[in-house]
């Protein structure tokens, strides 16, 4: 899943800033919907990873029954933290 497409895909542009708050939280909700839907692993994985930099995942608890999905999050969610705490 390429992030430009997936920002097109769910807000129409992939400028978040151009958003309205009102498309952004329709965008978010269809995310939340079509990653209640999707059964492949890898893609329900890149659609959470998606909402989790946006601001708007579920918790790991409910979103991943799996522990090693779980991990994968975690570990997501340090580097991006990582990524962050180093950033200028």
């Amino acid at each position: 899943m390429d992030f430009d497409d997936l920002l097109r895909r769910y807000f129409g542009t992939a400028d978040l800033a151009a958003l309205r708050p009102d498309a952004f939280d329709a965008g978010t909700e269809r995310m939340r919907v079509d990653f209640g839907l999707e059964t492949n692993a890898g893609r329900r994985f890149a659609l959470w990873t998606l909402m989790y930099t946006l601001g708007a995942a579920p918790d790991l608890d409910v979103a991943f029954k799996d522990e090693g999905e779980r991990n994968s999050a975690r570990d997501f969610m340090d580097l991006v933290g990582r990524a962050t705490d180093s950033a200028p």
